[in-house]
């Protein structure tokens, strides 16, 4: 097959849908890859590594969607991308698409068959996914106690405190990949941290992480007292495939103090904060009544290296499947998201249609 690799649009994001390593299994197994000239400059691979692989190379994207038939990137297609797109090809990336109506349209006039990397589901989880939440987890926290710094307009506050000195309080919602990793570096920080989860079993594992975390069940007024104590809350719940459910309203992050900070790590499908909206690296924040927002939709795309070589380890598994038959493979064959124009994935019918 004919596997194509785009350089990634979206702005500041320099991950890569493959690595070399990835490609040149790909080429052994007798599939000709195809990478659009740099797209892994950003990760720290240039296209030497790529032709050293036995991959081939094209100047321009329009040139790899012509000829590919399988894509495989990173991110939903941007800009121009899902014009490019066709009828009977197949693209394996990230779409969430239940936060973006515009794209969905766009990607069911070309007919495509898209497969989200999100949307694939084993019984352990998302696995695919998992890698870029455990990124994202811990981005969230890291640049949370960045933006609580005063020369970036918060709090003045130390995240994990000192001796004489108050410890910074971090509020989570959701304790899965995304949630726990997160958790677990706040803690490591010293910050005091407290995780909202349904799950008892996910309750369990969070108070494990030491003895200044607590795990409560996400009752409103539980979660209310929290989030008007919080110096930065992050958002990190997902329901694969969906829209996530808005957890935290505006009037509540109106109760947080001047300067604290949100980060919605579920940005990218809709945001369980009321006062989120899709940012990027380029203006990663905004202000709402004083609070610090940070609600980049490509998070891990901020450390590309690390980012790519997880997610092209964790892709392959799936990846080797796909190229075999995805249609007679029951765990593909249920992540597919759209095909010939129609959608397939029962959450995104539920919302569109």
């Amino acid at each position: 097959m004919k596997i194509g690799v785009p350089r990634e649009i979206k702005p500041l994001e320099g991950r890569v849908g493959l690595v070399p390593e990835a490609c040149g299994e790909l080429v052994k197994a007798g599939h000709r890859v195809i990478l659009e000239q740099g797209a892994g400059e950003a990760s720290g691979y240039p296209d030497k590594r790529y032709l050293d692989a036995g991959v081939e190379t094209v100047a321009d994207a329009q040139a790899l969607y012509d000829q590919a038939e399988l894509v495989v990137k990173v991110k939903e297609p941007y800009g121009s991308e899902p014009e490019m797109l066709r009828e009977g090809q197949l693209l394996f990336c990230f779409l969430h698409l239940a936060a973006d109506e515009d794209l969905t349209r766009r990607l069911l006039a070309s007919r495509v068959t898209g497969i989200a990397f999100e949307t694939v589901a084993d019984r352990g989880g998302l696995p695919i996914l998992a890698p870029m939440s455990d990124i994202a987890g811990r981005i969230a926290v890291q640049n949370g106690a960045t933006l609580l710094h005063h020369q970036q307009g918060g709090r003045g506050l130390l995240l994990g405190g000192l001796p004489a000195a108050e410890r910074g309080h971090v509020v989570i919602l959701g304790a899965g990949e995304a949630g726990g990793n997160a958790a677990q570096l706040a803690a490591a920080m010293g910050a005091r941290v407290t995780v909202f989860d349904r799950l008892r079993e996910k309750m369990g594992s969070m108070r494990e992480l030491g003895a200044n975390v607590t795990a409560l069940y996400p009752y409103q007024d539980a979660v209310s007292e929290a989030v008007a104590d919080a110096d930065l809350l992050i958002g990190a719940v997902l329901i694969p495939g969906a829209k996530a459910p808005k957890l935290v309203s505006g009037r509540q992050v109106s109760s947080m103090r001047s300067g604290s900070v949100v980060v919605d790590i579920s940005v990218d499908q809709g945001g369980c904060i009321e006062t989120t909206r899709p940012t990027n690296y380029r203006e990663p924040t905004y202000r709402v009544d004083g609070v610090i927002h940070f609600c980049v939709t490509n998070m891990p795309g901020a450390v590309p290296r690390s980012a790519s070589q997880a997610l092209s380890a964790a892709m392959m598994p799936y990846l080797r499947r796909l190229l075999e038959g995805w249609r007679d493979d029951p765990l593909l064959s249920a992540a597919v998201n759209l095909s010939g124009g129609e959608l397939v994935y029962p959450a995104l019918r539920d919302q569109y249609l």
